[in-house]
């Protein structure tokens, strides 16, 4: 789970520019990515001091330069350590072979993986309603 904030700054006239951040980033997030992008003219720019009190620094090599930055935190709060996203999940066997859409691999509807639950279930409603 990632967190990503974004923005636009101008650097002064020394090219130092301070982003500042919600007062909960730290709280909130770990392992900081840094993106910047130097709009409208050729410059240099590098990130001048990482995230410390919510905020972090941006130098350019000329001044009055604009930058748009981007900066992405993972999820550190208790609900993401509680339920880490999973990239892979293994189907129960009675799964196995079956699929959600089966006919965008070109199967029949008996592929579908709910196939035998929805087919007692009409059976049922057709039933009911003979009686």
């Amino acid at each position: 789970m990632m967190n990503v904030y974004s923005g636009n700054v101008v650097t002064d006239g020394n090219g130092d520019a301070v982003v500042q951040l919600p007062d909960y980033f730290e709280a909130l997030n770990k392992d900081f990515r840094y993106q910047l992008t130097v709009i409208g003219e050729f410059a240099q720019a590098i990130i001048a001091e990482e995230i410390s009190g919510n905020q972090f620094a941006i130098r350019t090599d000329k001044p009055s330069v604009k930058v748009s930055w981007q900066v992405t935190g993972i999820r550190n709060d208790a609900y993401a350590k509680a339920n880490p996203n999973l990239v892979e999940i293994e189907k129960p066997a009675e799964e196995q072979g079956l699929y959600m859409h089966p006919e965008a691999f070109g199967l029949s509807q008996e592929k579908f993986i709910h196939y035998e639950q929805n087919k007692r279930m009409e059976e049922e409603q057709t039933e009911r309603s003979e009686r």
